[in-house]
């Protein structure tokens, strides 16, 4: 099939930031999109050909939209699984797959296929709902993670339980409370994989996240680990791509634990927060190459030219409103900083409005850099 300048049309679920990375490629290579999000304020309807309003979660919406294109795919994983599976059995690509999906979706499935195919992950236990959960709280041992199973995103849908208080609030939905792990590093691992087959990997990350927040606020690629640790957890994400079969991007986010071992922690079969730095710093970046995975085109290099060091820009705590990037005329006069806006009008406390790369040959400098970028520009709302 000739995509490119052509009537070929790929669609895409979701309109976020994600979708907005991913459409510079596209525009590049002179792809035909159709976007598809719940806003009418989306951050990709100024990078599309056409753009739609409505619900992902809704079988109709997503049905009749997918009719509409020749591939289909996604940026978030909250989108309606059956409309999906009616239009991949009706001759519609859709990468990667509802069955890839389905088994993602929700983190309690997921947690039950690592333990399934012997992949490495902190011990669990599951809980139709948090009542279920707080009826057998004397029998877990603290503090232990609890996470929903579906719907949560940007740390949202994770808290630490270090007492029996600590539930209180929390929505009574299906969870899952997992034994916490005393880690030395959070790492994670993008791994890309076509159609035909063939697959590579980025190097290992190394992410830094804030406290309370429970969002990555860094990160550092090459991570900063013993050569051994990174082929391991590499190995491991490879073997979690081929349980999954999946085509496109899979994001594996690891743990390594304080004897150096790796236990999977979640993945998202999607580009990801993690792989940002990959637009300045990559050969190949991860948008390019999830487009060139879903089209079955060859993969490119994801070799990194630079050491880079990611900084996200989240809403500062006390600021509601329309957004002002304050300082940022101040971090693009420095050498190797790059801004990404990603075009979201209102702010609010941690929300992800943008994030900056730091090039250097010196990843210690880089870091360096980062400390001060975070430090300089402040994303607040006018007054």
């Amino acid at each position: 099939m000739n995509y490119f300048s052509s009537d070929f049309k790929l669609g895409i679920l979701g309109g976020g930031q994600l979708g907005k990375m991913l459409l510079f490629d596209t525009r590049k290579f002179d792809i035909q999109t159709y976007v598809l999000d719940p806003s009418d304020e989306a951050p990709s309807k100024i990078a599309c050909n056409k753009f739609f309003q409505g619900d992902l979660m809704n079988f109709e919406t997503v049905y009749n939209f997918g009719k509409q294109v020749d591939v289909l795919t996604f940026e978030i994983e909250l989108v309606n699984l059956e409309a999906l599976e009616k239009l991949e059995n009706e001759g519609i690509k859709v990468y990667p797959s509802p069955k890839t999906l389905r088994g993602i979706q929700n983190k309690g499935i997921q947690k039950d296929f690592y333990i399934k195919n012997n992949i490495p992950t902190a011990p669990f236990e599951r809980f139709e709902n948090l009542e279920s959960l707080k009826s057998k709280i004397q029998d877990l041992k603290l503090p232990f993670v609890w996470k929903c199973t579906e719907f949560g995103y940007d740390g949202n849908g994770v808290k630490v339980i270090r007492q029996a208080s600590d539930l209180d609030n929390l929505p009574n939905v299906e969870c899952i409370a997992e034994t916490m792990v005393p880690f030395k590093n959070e790492l994670a691992v993008i791994v890309c994989r076509t159609p035909s087959g063939e697959i590579k990997t980025y190097p290992v990350v190394e992410m830094e996240f804030h406290p309370e927040a429970n969002q990555v606020e860094y990160v550092i690629c090459p991570a900063r680990i013993d050569d051994k640790v990174a082929e391991k957890a590499r190995a491991i994400a490879l073997n979690v791509s081929e349980k999954f079969n999946h085509v496109g991007l899979l994001a594996v986010e690891m743990f390594q634990t304080q004897d150096d071992e790796i236990l999977v922690n979640e993945v998202a079969p999607r580009p990801h927060n993690s792989g940002h730095y990959s637009i300045e710093a990559s050969y190949t970046s991860q948008f390019e190459n999830h487009l060139r995975a879903i089209l079955d085109l060859p993969l490119g290099n994801t070799d990194s030219k630079v050491a880079g060091v990611m900084v996200n820009l989240v809403g500062a705590e006390g600021f509601s409103g329309d957004v002002v990037y304050q300082n940022i005329e101040t971090i693009l006069g420095w050498n190797g900083v790059t801004p990404h806006i990603y075009g979201k009008k209102q702010t609010r406390p941690f929300r992800k409005m943008g994030h900056v790369t730091i090039v250097n040959e010196d990843m210690n400098e880089a870091r360096r850099i980062a400390e001060d970028v975070k430090n300089t520009i402040q994303v607040i709302s006018g007054q």
